[in-house]
């Protein structure tokens, strides 16, 4: 399953190596590609990841699920 979110804050390559590194972290998902310029995220996952799960993740990370 695809899922493709927003996420605010980021603003260098430093940046998307650590949204990749807390969506990767999360259970189901198969892989992460974050594209900064649009400013999202498109994760190839087992089954949909419950929107406060991505939230949680991405906050702890310093970002915001937009």
């Amino acid at each position: 399953m695809i899922q493709t979110i927003g996420v605010t804050g980021m603003t260098c390559q430093n940046c998307v190596r650590h949204v990749t590194e807390a969506l990767s972290a999360l259970p189901g998902v198969r892989s992460v590609d974050v594209d900064l310029s649009a400013g999202a995220a498109r994760l190839d996952t087992d089954q949909e990841i419950p929107r406060q799960d991505l939230h949680a993740a991405l906050d702890e990370a310093g970002y915001e699920l937009a």
